[in-house]
């Protein structure tokens, strides 16, 4: 059986070598690179199922790695940074990241989040292709259209939005969204919910994002809206 593959990107290397040391203890295959550049490379030579990238590094820095590693592919991404302030939290996220860790860390914290987001990403939230006139997926090629104009989303809205139209007209609640979307639903707060419902909405419908038929359902968690056949 072929061994997970994790691709950390940090130029500090005591952290590089302890979060390796940590992910092959726990089984996984890892590749290092002590800057964006040889991250780049690697991504392109070895294809990981995981990458952990750092956000302060000389020449490319972790925002702009981000940017080039969503050109090439929606491999998901956890971001590490020395900053927890939340817009550094929200930059990720809106860049494309999948999940944010602060250093210094726990080592079974990380060790939680990159089974939580590899659990997540093998595990497709819609087995069949969906269609309600408004909204389709074609889940074999990763891909959303509304009106019939495709619309770009990272693995994560993809999974959220998934999970919203196949329980249309249903409200689920955060602690579901949680365990569908990331896998635990311990493993991020609600807010992140809430975050990502409003990137779903401005990407979906940028010229009015609330009049996209994902319902706030105050105190209780979220709802779409199956429209109506014409």
């Amino acid at each position: 059986m072929k061994a997970t593959r994790v691709l950390v990107i940090d130029d500090e290397e005591d952290i590089r070598l302890l979060v390796t040391a940590l992910l092959r203890r726990a089984g996984y295959e890892v590749l290092e690179a002590a800057d964006g550049r040889a991250g780049l490379r690697l991504l392109h030579e070895s294809v990981p199922d995981l990458v952990m990238l750092d956000v302060s590094m000389p020449v490319l820095d972790g925002w702009q790695t981000l940017e080039r590693i969503r050109d090439l592919s929606d491999v998901p991404v956890i971001m590490l940074t020395a900053r927890d302030g939340e817009l550094e939290k929200v930059r990720g996220l809106k860049a494309g990241a999948d999940d944010y860790v602060t250093k210094p860390f726990g080592r079974q914290e990380l060790l939680a989040r990159v089974e939580a987001l590899l659990r997540r990403g093998s595990d497709p939230v819609v087995v069949a292709d969906y269609d309600d006139g408004v909204v389709a997926i074609e889940v074999a090629q990763r891909r959303v259209l509304v009106r019939g104009e495709e619309v770009q989303l990272t693995p994560l809205e993809f999974k959220l939005l998934s999970a919203l139209v196949r329980n249309s007209d249903q409200v689920l609640d955060h602690e579901r969204l949680l365990e569908q979307v990331w896998g635990d639903a311990h493993a991020v707060s609600r807010d992140q919910v809430k975050l990502y419902v409003g990137y779903l909405r401005r990407k979906l419908s940028p010229d009015d994002p609330q009049a996209f038929p994902i319902e706030t359902v105050r105190g209780f968690g979220y709802r779409y809206l199956k429209p109506p056949r014409a």
